[in-house]
């Protein structure tokens, strides 16, 4: 058994990371929830504003919320993405001796899950499990690209940076699962255009036109009506983000950016851990029967990868945007492999002493972090 053990190791490497992720979950519970708190009081009361849509479903059900909704809610969406991930691993790529090693590298990843149960209660997860039912789901008719349109709207009205963070990795999706496989129509392609036109036009009217109509005093007050403890004033010090301007936010971003980039050579570090996986998903690009598919995914790729600097230069949660840009290299792996391709591409080699320490310390990396690495 123990020779078995050294041989695939990897079925260990599952197991301890399970075992992290749920030390980090009982670390977070008794973390103060101060932004996934105020967020499910913040509703349309006053009007459309940003940052609303989950508080306001909230609202739907109860006058007062509870701190402990926070964990209940992230934690079931947490879970869903789980059981989502899992299912499109295994329609993707099955489960077996040969398919574990990049289960384990991206399942495992501390970009992953484990920041995700670290972030319960950000809006970072539900792009992420909206992407993967678009992986998932049949993509042959237009109402796939309706879906992802709507999808994309929820998106931006839980918080309009999503049109950055994930929207892009939303539309390589569509545009891999339906127009490069089903193909391109005079018809879909005018239904694609004008639902990114639609859902440029709410982020637009989200940023500039969804601002709190009324004095911050005032909002502080209607906030603590929301609360089923009114006492924990501490839990609304977030409350000055819905009326802090753009300008401010990118002032601050600069203003800290000497500081905040002594965490480059952690992510540097992290993505080289990753090695097998991007080596992977480059073999799967080369791969594929069509030099259209590959100049698009490469298109895409770096489409995808310049919303994330333009968020990089606005807003300084690091951490955060390192962390989903790698989620979204995972998604986008997936929707790749889904692609005709010239041969089937070697996976990462179960047996390779290299790619096993490399399993190993990301395992053991519990999570990124929020704005600074760890």
């Amino acid at each position: 058994m123990l020779a078995d053990i050294k041989k695939n190791p990897w079925r260990i490497l599952l197991a301890i990371n399970a075992a992290v992720i749920v030390g980090v979950f009982i670390h977070k519970v008794k973390l103060p929830p101060y932004v996934p708190y105020i967020h499910l009081l913040v509703d349309y009361h006053f009007g459309f504003i940003k940052r609303a849509l989950i508080g306001a479903i909230v609202a739907l059900f109860t006058d007062k919320v509870p701190v402990w909704l926070v964990f209940a809610i992230s934690g079931t969406a947490w879970l869903v993405t789980l059981a989502l991930f899992v299912r499109l691993f295994q329609k993707t790529f099955g489960f077996s001796a040969k398919t574990l090693p990049l289960f384990v590298f991206i399942a495992g990843s501390p970009y992953f899950l484990k920041n995700f149960m670290h972030t319960l209660g950000h809006f970072d997860i539900y792009g992420c499990l909206f992407a993967l039912i678009l992986l998932l789901m049949p993509a042959g008719s237009l109402l796939f690209v309706a879906t992802a349109a709507l999808f994309s709207i929820l998106l931006v009205l839980i918080h309009h940076i999503h049109l950055l963070m994930y929207v892009p990795t939303i539309i390589t999706i569509v545009v891999i699962r339906h127009y490069l496989t089903h193909g391109i129509t005079r018809t879909n392609v005018a239904f694609g255009l004008v639902a990114l036109l639609c859902v440029s036009a709410l982020f637009f009217a989200a940023q500039f036109l969804g601002t709190m109509p009324i004095p911050q005093a005032d909002f502080f007050a209607y906030l603590k009506t929301r609360m089923a403890d009114p006492s924990r004033e501490d839990l609304l010090q977030f409350a000055y983000i819905w009326y802090q301007p753009l300008s401010k936010e990118i002032s601050d971003t600069w203003a800290w950016l000497p500081h905040n980039s002594l965490g480059l050579p952690v992510f540097a570090l992290l993505l080289w851990l990753h090695t097998p996986v991007w080596r992977y998903f480059a073999d799967l690009i080369r791969a594929l029967a069509s030099d259209l598919h590959r100049q698009l995914v490469i298109a895409a790729l770096i489409g995808v990868s310049l919303a994330y600097l333009v968020m990089f230069a606005m807003v300084f949660d690091y951490s955060r945007w390192m962390s989903s840009w790698a989620v979204c290299m995972f998604l986008i792996l997936h929707a790749v492999k889904m692609l005709p391709a010239k041969h089937e591409t070697p996976l990462i080699p179960a047996e390779d002493k290299k790619t096993n320490i490399f399993g190993l310390i990301i395992t053991l990396i519990p999570r990124v972090g929020i704005v600074r690495p760890f």
